[in-house]
Parts: C-alpha cells; structure tokens; sequence
C-alpha cells in the first residue's frame, strides 16, 4: 500500500494551493462579509477543470479518481472553505448529469458546467424530508413528452444563483403516486423553467459566500430526454452520488483544519506571554501536537474512503460514513482548538479562525448529519462477519 502521493497528485496539490492562494484566500473574508457569491473566482476554477474534476472526460470532464479531487479539494478549501464547499456540490451534481443523463442532457447541460460557465444546485432535502430523505414528496407527474414537477426544497446552495437543477422527486404515473425509495426519480432542470420559483436568501452562521434559499417547482415542464436514469432509479443515483459528496465535504474540513492549523503555529511563535513566546509552552505544544495528529488521521481517513470509493468496494458506503463523520467532528474541533489558542484574536474577524469554526460547522450536518453516519456505520457492523470484512 502506497501513501505517498504520485509526482501527478503532487502536481494537482501543488496547482490547486496556488490557484486557492491566489484567488481564494486574499477576498474569502470579503465573501463572507458580504456575503457575495464569488462566480467570476468559479469561472477561473473551471479554466483550470476544477469544476469538472472527476467528470468523465467524454462529458468535458478531467475524469480524475475521488481521491485525485479530495487531494484538490484539501487544497482549495485552504484558500475558502465555503466557496470550495459548493464547488463540491457543482462537481457531484455535475457528475450525476454525465453519468447517468441521456446524449441529450449531456450535450444540453455538461459542456457548460464542465467549463464552469454555468453552475448547478443539488436538490435534495425538503421541509419535511432530510435525513430521511425516502421521505421526500415532491412528485413528477407523468404527461406528454415528459413530467410536470411540484413540490418545495429547502436549503439549497447556491440557489437563485445557478443554471441548472438536479432534482429528486415522486413519479406518479397511471397507477398513481409511486411508494417508498423505489418511487423516485431524478431529473436535470434549466433553473429559469417557467413555474420554477426561489425564496429568501438564508441568513446563516457560515457559509456566506454561497446563497442558500428555498425553491418552489410549481407545474416545471421537464422533457423526459433531462430524467437521469430509469424512473425509480433517483434514490440510488443521489445515494451514489452523496457517497462522493461525503468525501468532499470531509476533505473541505481538512483543509480548513490545516489553515487553521498554519495560522495557529505562526502565532504561537509570534505571541510573547511571560517573557517568551506561548508556542514556549508544554501545555501548548501538547494542545497543537493533538491538533495534528487528528488532522493527519482524518486526512487519511478520508483518503481511504476515496480509495475504496474509487475501487467500487462493497463497503465503499460504510467507508465514506466513517470518513465523513470523524474528520467532520475533529476538524471542527481542530478549528474551534485554534480559535482558543490565539485567544481573544480568535473570536474577532481580523483573523480567519471564527471563519473557520462557522463555515465548518455545518459539515456537521449535510450530505447526512454524523448521527446518520453512525446508524449507517452501526447496522453494517452488526451484520454476521461484518468484522473480519472492514
């Protein structure tokens, strides 16, 4: 087993922390102040295929492995956490289009997204349906030509900002409203639809410089050329794709956790308490080496999942909650360590770490909250042989 990186991964590394440097990290705290949505820094991503990183390439995409883009996104999110957190979601969402969407959604939607032209939200959750996202009731009835889409998501980045929606919703069809997991189906909408309409911008503790609103779909055309899948299949194809998507929004958290990590020993060795500098301190040294460690073990924790993922290991599922869920946890925790390290400095904006520590936060919670992680990681252990297999 190999843990370094290939002179190629290095050469990804390497021009995704200039790229985050240069174009991330100087204008982030003006983002989140803002609160701007930095579209002009995403369309320079996608000139570099940032935005299209393991899309296959014969839908414009780089077609790299998950763990080539964890490796970008570590990187990027270095630079912002929040604006490489929705790139994430662009490239998932993306990823669904190319590989599960006809010749005709793909000519229609990939060429533009891949180059970062245009943007995509991931349509999901509802009011009443997150974690138990079967639930969801939002339904594609079945017409000429295609499917008319009713029905309300709740919490999703970047919209009224993006072009395109997947979206997952209820078939009814001639026998009626279809049950369960299996009544699902996904589907590619142009966000200016007629009948497509978008709430109120959220007001949020983290997370600025993506929009976050509620959107209504009231009777959306969609033509049946824009499903992905066969009907039934949405539930699957978003379970595959959140997989992924757990990768990438525990790789945003360690690369915030190693920003904040940086910042952390350049102050302990800049900062003079009783006659020397704090970083000085036993104590200290101890807080920071635990920081680094945790740092180190939820990286590779991650890179193993992406590993696995890449491999199509059986157990990819459970290895992407396991993921998700400790490097989720310790990194904000690394996050929140480092806010108290350089005390009072850390809780105003003049530094990154109360950045930091909101925009990590939520990591908590989507693509599954890390309760959820630890039901999926559970009932996989509780099966006959589960322990000899992980």
């Amino acid at each position: 087993m190999e843990f370094e990186l290939s002179d190629e991964q290095l050469a990804y590394q390497d021009a995704a922390r200039q790229f985050a440097a240069g174009e991330f990290a100087p204008l982030a705290a003006q983002w989140d102040e803002n609160e701007e949505f930095p579209k002009a820094a995403l369309a320079k991503a996608g000139e570099l295929g940032f935005c299209s990183l393991y899309t296959p390439e014969s839908a414009g995409g780089l077609g790299l492995s998950r763990l080539d883009a964890s490796i970008v996104f570590e990187e990027l999110a270095r630079g912002c956490t929040s604006t490489t957190a929705f790139l994430t979601i662009h490239n998932m969402a993306l990823w669904m289009i190319a590989t599960f969407g006809t010749e005709g959604a793909r000519e229609s939607f990939c060429p533009k997204l891949a180059s970062g032209e245009a943007l995509v939200s991931y349509c999901l959750t509802e009011p009443g349906a997150g974690s138990d996202a079967a639930a969801l009731k939002s339904t594609a009835r079945q017409v000429d030509g295609g499917y008319r889409l009713n029905g309300t998501k709740a919490f999703i980045s970047g919209a009224g900002d993006t072009d395109v929606l997947v979206v997952m919703a209820r078939l009814v069809n001639a026998e009626g409203v279809q049950p369960g997991a299996k009544g699902i189906c996904a589907f590619a909408v142009d966000a200016r639809s007629e009948g497509v309409g978008f709430g109120r911008k959220e007001a949020k503790m983290g997370w600025n410089s993506q929009p976050t609103r509620q959107i209504n779909f009231e009777d959306v055309f969609v033509p049946e050329s824009h499903r992905l899948g066969a009907e039934g299949e949405g539930f699957k194809i978003a379970m595959k794709g959140l997989d992924g998507g757990r990768i990438n929004i525990a790789t945003c958290s360690v690369g915030t956790a190693q920003a904040a990590i940086d910042q952390t020993c350049t102050y302990l060795g800049e900062r003079k308490a009783f006659g020397q500098t704090i970083g000085s301190f036993q104590a200290l040294q101890f807080k920071l080496a635990d920081m680094a460690t945790h740092l180190v073990a939820s990286r590779q924790m991650v890179r193993l999942a992406a590993f696995k993922l890449d491999r199509g290991h059986a157990d990819a599922t459970t290895y992407c909650a396991m993921a998700k869920r400790l490097a989720t946890d310790l990194c904000f925790d690394i996050c929140n360590d480092a806010l108290q390290l350089h005390g009072g400095y850390g809780y105003i904006k003049e530094f990154p770490l109360e950045r930091h520590v909101r925009d990590t936060r939520v990591h908590q919670i989507l693509e599954g909250t890390n309760e959820i992680m630890r039901m999926i990681i559970g009932r996989r252990l509780l099966i006959e042989g589960a322990s000899t297999v992980l």
